[in-house]
């Protein structure tokens, strides 16, 4: 029988790495978060059109009170933030438990353009992942992503999350069929990066 995951679980907030804070949402952040969540090119590849400040706000709210995983669908939105200026969101990790029985969950990010191309949301990816393969003890780790979204793609890469499929026009997107890929990485894989030391 599968070891069953080390919950429930609340979020350590905040948690610090080398460079960022990662904490839990709070409605002072929503000017931040309406920032990216409203602008087009962030929403290209999203479930959701921009959205107003008024929905953004109704989100952050609900997203300040999920702390605990307990439950399968239980889910973080974490603000990442810079160390050095812990009060300025520039984007969000989201983390859910998919399923118990099958000790899985899904990882998901989204970021202010004007912080690409930093490596600060593989750092705080990797921060989740942490807590995913170490506290949690979750055995699998997964990512649903737009594959025309190169920079999804190559984060998932970065973090040693393999293709496992390429899914063609499987859903109405926005008006058109799209395509979803699905990226994972297993805690035994993990634990190898982690011994080569390409885990930050």
């Amino acid at each position: 029988m599968a070891a069953r995951p080390n919950l429930p679980y609340d979020f350590p907030s905040p948690l610090h790495t080398e460079r960022l804070v990662l904490r839990l949402m709070t409605l002072d952040d929503v000017d931040d978060v309406y920032a990216y969540q409203s602008r087009e090119d962030v929403s290209r590849y999203l479930l959701h059109e921009p959205r107003t400040r008024a929905e953004v706000e109704e989100h952050v709210a609900g997203n300040a009170e999920a702390i605990t995983l307990t439950d399968d669908g239980d889910f973080w939105q974490l603000a990442v933030a810079r160390a050095d200026d812990p009060g300025r969101v520039m984007g969000h990790v989201y983390f859910t438990i998919k399923s118990i029985a099958n000790s899985t969950a899904e990882i998901g990010f989204t970021q202010h353009p004007d912080f690409h191309g930093q490596g600060y949301m593989t750092e705080a990816a990797n921060a989740v992942l942490e807590i995913a393969f170490g506290e949690l003890g979750l055995h699998r780790v997964m990512a649903e992503l737009d594959p025309r979204n190169a920079a999804s793609v190559a984060l998932c890469k970065r973090l040693g999350m393999r293709e496992e499929a390429h899914f063609v026009e499987d859903l109405w997107f926005k008006g058109h069929w799209g395509d979803t890929g699905i990226y994972a990485i297993l805690d035994r894989e993990w634990a190898e990066r982690r011994r080569a030391g390409t885990v930050p």
